[in-house]
């Protein structure tokens, strides 16, 4: 399906403005500058009483300008306004549905049960896409044919969209993530290849705060994973309500999990050793911020 345009979506509520309320991304041509078709995109999102939020995030994927798109909304059974909102956009969807389910994991992974893209990703519905983002994905995975994933900068904003501070993507790599929990690969700023996804089995429906992090490690595993360059790709939300803020202990938890089930013990015992490597591999992300702070270069 291709983006509709801005006349053909409903009108946004009083107030709205800027993107992707009264502003949309140029549609692009029909055929990639290698004169092959777009690949499609598959986006999955799954959703719960956002509706503070949710009509946003649709815009923001259905606004793109993209020609080759597909679009599902997994909605968890929402009591708030949310299946008011999510029916105005019934003829862009590919699928939704609202419907009580086994949590946010569980549905994402029914959700990418029914797609048929050749690239895929998630965007939570208090999160939303900036302008030209699935350009540059589809130009990524066309300029790196090896590539199975890619992860680009996001923007925190607040409740009301004001930026707070810039998340820089690093590059991939699954041992330093399996053996210390951290990484820097944004969700909402994250795509990976269809292939890729079914090798490894999908999504861990058991997770409730880690689900990125399983899959992403299970994918960097599983065939070369890079940066996304250049601006960011999205904004992530911070509201009091995100389970970023709600569901620490649970957080912490997986973690431990994740460590003992993609780690390798014989790193357990040296954490110093583990942290000198974590900020070797860090360092590129610290010049690329003073590189984009001082001069403007974004690469």
């Amino acid at each position: 399906m291709r983006s509709p345009t801005l006349t053909e979506l409903p009108s946004p509520p009083p107030g709205k403005t800027g993107w992707p309320w009264t502003e949309v991304t140029a549609p692009l041509p029909t055929m990639m500058p290698n004169g092959i078709p777009w690949p499609r995109i598959s986006i999955v999102t799954p959703s719960y009483n956002q509706d503070q939020f949710i009509e946003e995030t649709i815009r923001s994927v259905l606004l793109q300008g993209y020609p080759n798109l597909e679009y599902i909304i997994m909605d968890g059974g929402s009591t708030d306004g949310s299946v008011e909102i999510i029916p105005k956009y019934e003829p862009w969807l590919a699928y939704w549905v609202s419907k009580p389910d086994d949590g946010q994991s569980a549905a994402i992974g029914e959700g990418f049960s029914h797609t048929t893209g050749d690239i895929l990703a998630w965007m939570n519905s208090d999160d939303c896409y900036l302008p030209r983002a699935f350009a540059r994905a589809a130009r990524f995975f066309s300029a790196h044919r090896r590539a199975v994933f890619g992860s680009g900068d996001v923007n925190g904003v607040d409740v009301e969209g004001n930026f707070l501070h810039r998340v820089y993507a690093i590059r991939p790599c699954p041992f330093i993530t399996a053996n210390t929990g951290w990484h820097l690969l944004p969700q909402p700023g994250s795509f990976w290849r269809r292939g890729v996804y079914e090798q490894v089995g999908g999504m861990d429906a058991s997770l409730r705060f880690c689900m990125d992090m399983d899959l992403f490690i299970r994918i960097n595993k599983a065939g070369l994973s890079l940066r996304i360059p250049g601006p960011p790709i999205a904004n992530a939300r911070d509201h009091a309500e995100a389970k970023s803020f709600t569901i620490l202990d649970v957080r912490d938890r997986e973690i431990a999990l994740l460590i003992k089930r993609y780690g390798n013990p014989g790193w357990a015992n040296r954490p110093r050793l583990l942290m000198f490597l974590w900020r070797l591999w860090h360092k590129p992300r610290g010049l690329r911020k003073h590189m984009i702070h001082w001069f403007g270069w974004e690469y």
